[in-house]
């Protein structure tokens, strides 16, 4: 997958320079909002991290701290999420998806059922040491104990990869998923289609409902194709009245690096729109202009 991100590290970087320029947007009367963009957006996730001890450095301030006290709304939400390492992006998503008002439900199928299997283990240990407690805990305490039961049930089922056979405990839900393979799930998918007649997608819906069901079809579906899940799942933020803006910027910050292209691929294939026409017609201001940078073209 490596190069099908539509943001790329800068060439001719020097993170005092930005830091600087970064210094100059936010001093003073007003700020330079679209400086601010250009120049983040236009930097690779590990050098925005530079640029942030840079700016320590050189002003003796936290850079995402001073971000946050001169932009507002959904656009600083966006450049904070741009401003946070990857791993710990996806552990501050799954943390406030758990300790929201409500468990966010999608926002942690999302995250878990999309990583690849070396970044859910990291993922798990770094919440550990971020927040002293046991992810698989937090998410099956969450979600109910039948409901996490029947998951992680039906997860083996789906999942069983020959040696590893797990009991029916919950708190296997993680692990499961940090040791699955998506070729052999295809393989497994392949025969049941065989065997059945139905499409593994087709038995889901028939079968299980809910919470469950959103979870069985994202695991079948990044199994599919990662960047084909995610075109849906920003297809289904944007369609009809309202944004689901936190999915929007959870999407369009976390894959930025990773695939962004293969999605607009997919989202063109599916949606006969492209990914740029539909954030355009949905958002507005210097949010708009930050992800449709991330978006990076428009496929028409």
């Amino acid at each position: 997958m490596a190069g099908r991100g539509t943001v790329k590290a800068h060439g001719g970087f020097n993170a005092n320079n930005d830091a600087e320029v970064l210094f100059k947007a936010m001093k003073g009367l007003g700020t330079d909002e679209d400086a601010i963009l250009q120049l983040l957006i236009a930097r690779s996730n590990a050098q925005r991290q530079e640029i942030k001890a840079a700016f320590k450095t050189l002003h003796g301030n936290d850079l995402v701290d001073n971000l946050k006290s001169e932009l507002g709304g959904k656009f600083e939400s966006l450049i904070v999420a741009l401003m946070t390492p990857p791993i710990m992006y996806d552990v501050t998503c799954l943390r406030d998806a758990i300790k929201g008002a409500g468990t966010d439900e999608k926002g942690l199928i999302e995250i878990l059922a999309s990583r690849l299997p070396n970044e859910v283990n990291e993922i798990k240990s770094l919440y550990k040491r971020e927040h002293n407690d046991d992810l698989e805990k937090d998410v099956t305490g969450d979600t109910g104990g039948n409901f996490s039961r029947m998951l992680v049930v039906l997860l083996q089922a789906l999942l069983a990869a020959g040696e590893q056979k797990y009991g029916t405990d919950e708190g296997q839900f993680i692990t499961i998923l940090g040791n699955r393979s998506n070729a052999h799930l295809r393989r497994v998918f392949e025969e049941y289609r065989k065997l059945s007649g139905y499409e593994i997608e087709e038995s889901i819906q028939r079968e299980t409902s809910g919470t469950l069901q959103e979870v069985l079809l994202a695991v079948v579906k990044c199994a599919r194709s990662v960047p084909g899940y995610f075109a849906e799942s920003l297809y289904n933020a944007m369609k009809g009245a309202g944004t689901d803006d936190q999915k929007l910027i959870r999407i369009m910050v976390s894959r930025s690096e990773v695939d962004m292209m293969d999605i607009r691929a997919e989202f063109r294939k599916r949606f006969a729109t492209s990914l740029h026409k539909t954030i355009q017609g949905d958002t507005s201001g210097d949010y708009r202009k930050a992800l449709l940078l991330l978006c990076g073209g428009d496929d028409a």
